[in-house]
């Protein structure tokens, strides 16, 4: 029995009370790896109390859910009204190192201006664009954005906040949009209630959990990191130097057979939300989720709070099964 793994368990929603919609399962993780869009989609499905995917699929229909790149340059789902706020604590160093990265794929700065103009001419008043859609806007305008240079540019352009990924355009796509215009009220704080809100939702959805945890999830600089802690810090307590929700052991204590058995999505936050997994994954099954640590994670079971296995689909349609993988 892992406790400190059951206890982050009923914090992420995955045991006890789930949210009542998605767009609270997003809002109360801060944000979601989002790279792999069905585990994600999985994932958020799992913390809500229908657990349907197609009322995740919804919220991003509907406005209420986006998937963007808000911290460590990496794709995550966030509830749309919160990422406005996000964006300028978690984009710096990834828009830093995207701008020193430019030379070797062949772009300038003008390149990419230019392309956010393009996008902004296709897209206002509405319209909705998929990634190939928008890579031959620009063509069309004579820019070269083929490849890595299309992705490099529509990261840039979601990370300064002029596009995200909202609605699906089909069942494995979703269309970039305006911003402003597909999430028309967001939130807005200052810097340093950002920044402490942020630490607050972390530490009340994935704690217990330490500084270093929050530090690597966000890849915000250290002292932002102290600020953040220590802003949200009378809304948490400390308990052997980690920080967590007051009623973290009160969900667990109610949730009714917090050890059974499940299946989660590869990149799913139990997993990947802390910068040491060997709490909750012992270290010489590591290769196992994530063969040749080449970041691609695979699906995980656990029980009783601990990764034990991974699992996978075998077969289609009705012969289609789960396979079990136990260490």
């Amino acid at each position: 029995m892992n406790t400190l793994g059951l206890l982050r368990l009923a914090a992420l929603r995955l045991v006890g009370e789930r949210a009542a919609t998605p767009a609270d399962a997003a809002a109360w993780l801060g944000c979601a790896q989002g790279q792999d869009l069905p585990g994600v989609l999985e994932s958020i499905a799992l913390r809500t109390a229908s657990g349907s995917v197609d009322e995740v699929r919804a919220a991003f229909d509907e406005g209420r859910l986006v998937r963007s790149w808000p911290m460590r340059g990496t794709l995550h789902v966030v509830a749309a009204e919160d990422l406005a706020w996000m964006l300028p604590l978690g984009t710096p160093r990834p828009l830093a190192a995207a701008a020193q990265r430019r030379g070797g794929l062949g772009l300038d700065d003008a390149t990419i201006e230019r392309a956010g103009e393009v996008a902004v001419e296709v897209l206002t008043g509405g319209g909705r664009r998929t990634r190939a859609e928008l890579i031959a806007c620009w063509a069309e305008a004579g820019l070269d954005l083929a490849s890595s240079r299309g992705y490099h540019t529509l990261a840039v352009l979601c990370q300064r906040g002029l596009l995200v990924q909202g609605p699906f355009a089909g069942p494995k796509e979703q269309a970039f949009v305006l911003l402003d215009e597909w999430v028309p009220g967001p939130r807005r704080l200052d810097r340093d209630e950002a920044l402490a809100e942020w630490a607050r939702r972390f530490f009340r959805s994935h704690g217990p959990a330490d500084r270093k945890d929050f530090s690597r999830w966000t890849g915000i600089p250290a002292a932002d990191v102290t600020t953040a802690i220590e802003g949200a810090r009378d809304d948490l307590v400390e308990t052997d130097g980690r920080l967590h929700d007051p009623a973290t052991r009160d969900r667990l204590a109610a949730a009714d057979d917090p050890g059974a058995e499940l299946l989660l999505p590869g990149f799913d936050e139990f997993v990947l939300g802390y910068a040491d997994r060997s709490q909750v994954l012992d270290p010489e099954h590591a290769d196992r989720i994530c063969p040749g640590n080449n970041g691609i994670f695979r699906p995980t079971i656990v029980r009783h709070g601990q990764v034990v296995g991974t699992w996978a689909w075998k077969g289609t349609g009705k012969k289609r099964r789960v396979e079990r993988e136990p260490f």
